[in-house]
């Protein structure tokens, strides 16, 4: 019977458990900070809605390149007077 020095039937038992628990923890608070990590992580990309005007979007993709001088025109039209039609 002096083997059974921790209560649970074998010696270190209690060592085992300790370092199943202290395993079980870290894992725990790493998954904590990976998670607060990849939901406050920036990727550059905003989730805030653009301050931009429409005007100034439209401005901005014609200056880029991104669309043609008569897209551009006629946008801005429909900006300016939203009840015309685009070509007039």
């Amino acid at each position: 019977m002096g083997w059974i020095q921790d209560g649970l039937g074998w010696p270190g038992a209690n060592w085992w458990g300790m370092g199943i628990m202290m395993t079980c923890w870290i894992a725990l608070i790493g998954f904590g900070i990976w998670i607060v990590v990849r939901f406050t992580q920036n990727d550059g990309e905003s989730n805030v809605v653009s301050l931009e005007s429409p005007r100034v979007i439209l401005d901005r993709r014609f200056a880029a390149g991104e669309i043609d001088a008569q897209t551009y025109a006629d946008a801005r039209r429909l900006l300016e007077h939203p009840g015309s039609p685009a070509h007039g």
